[in-house]
């Protein structure tokens, strides 16, 4: 079967979905309706947003469907009356036995992670938190438990020292999408074998998750060795965003840092405790070295580097950097 003949739906929210979404429209394929989820209210006025999915889909008059409920019966015959051969699923919601198993063909999912490793809500995140070195992408169908179908296809990635989840998302984007169109296209052909999760799973001595991150887990730990702590920071940047709290001028501020430096030094400083040379260098001490910030934000305030906020307070008489 020509692989541009499959009638195709396409569920997903986020910007890194409708990357996807836009791909396979401008190669061709029939995507005839996507699922999104429902708008919802965003901005100081809560004015109602679109996602990006639906953004894109409107503006090439591609029919949404955006359903409270993934087991209604009115969604259910909706989505029966698209007569799906494949549903492509990319940053959705977890999709129950009536939606996934409706295509002949069958239903897949683009995830950000080499399964069935990190399996969860934030692969990218994690990743770089744990300090991988290597990541990708894998296309696989979609089971009764979440992200343990048969996998299709992978991609590996390296990761960038220093590199944080908003970079890694921006290449993962552009290789899933790629990996997409390759998947619907073997599928199409009859050109894959699904490889069963559990023969990779015999290969490794520990699987890894990727949870959903939630407030407390964006609190940096200057405990931790200082690779540890860049880790983490990278792993939160820009979103949600790693935070932790200093004095100030006797008050306590709380700081977002989206990326820094680890140089690991003898000293005799406590964790946590602060140096400045009150013009362009900030850094915080753990337990094996110092973690340099190089971009941070103030709550209610724009994103600034080192050097912008140090203008604003005065750090001078903090210790001097360690040799």
């Amino acid at each position: 079967m020509n692989p541009k003949d499959l009638r195709l739906v396409f569920m997903g929210t986020p910007a890194l979905a409708a990357f996807s979404l836009r791909k396979l429209h401008e190669g061709g394929y029939n995507v005839v309706g996507v699922v999104t989820a429902p708008d919802k209210p965003a901005g100081r006025g809560l004015k109602l947003q679109p996602s990006e999915v639906k953004k894109y889909a409107t503006e090439k008059n591609i029919p949404v469907l955006q359903p409270e409920k993934l087991k209604s019966p009115e969604f259910l015959e909706q989505l029966k009356s698209l007569a799906p051969d494949v549903q492509v699923v990319v940053a959705f919601r977890m999709l129950p036995e009536a939606v996934w198993s409706l295509p002949e063909k069958g239903t897949f999912n683009m995830h950000a992670s080499l399964l069935p490793q990190y399996r969860g809500a934030a692969p990218i995140n994690w990743a770089i938190i744990n300090g991988e070195k290597e990541t990708g992408v894998t296309t696989f169908l979609l089971d009764r438990e979440i992200d343990t179908g048969k996998i299709l296809f992978q991609e590996r990635l390296d990761i960038f020292e220093n590199e944080t989840a908003g970079s890694l998302h921006d290449r993962i984007m552009v290789v899933g999408a790629d990996l997409v169109l390759k998947t619907i296209d073997a599928l199409a052909l009859n050109q894959v074998e699904p490889l069963d999760q559990s023969a990779l799973i015999a290969e490794t001595s520990q699987l890894k998750k990727a949870p959903k991150i939630f407030k407390e887990d964006c609190l940096i730990d200057w405990k931790k060795p200082c690779h540890e702590v860049a880790n983490h920071i990278h792993g939160m940047s820009p979103f949600p965003g790693a935070f932790t709290v200093i004095e100030v001028d006797k008050r306590e501020i709380i700081l977002k840092i989206f990326e820094a430096e680890a140089r690991e030094m003898t000293h005799s400083y406590n964790y946590g405790e602060i140096f400045s040379d009150g013009k362009s260098i900030l850094a915080l001490a753990t337990p094996d070295g110092i973690v340099e910030v190089k971009s941070l934000q103030m709550a209610g305030k724009k994103r600034m580097s080192t050097s912008d906020f140090l203008r604003g307070f005065r750090l001078d008489d903090r210790n001097n950097m360690p040799n």
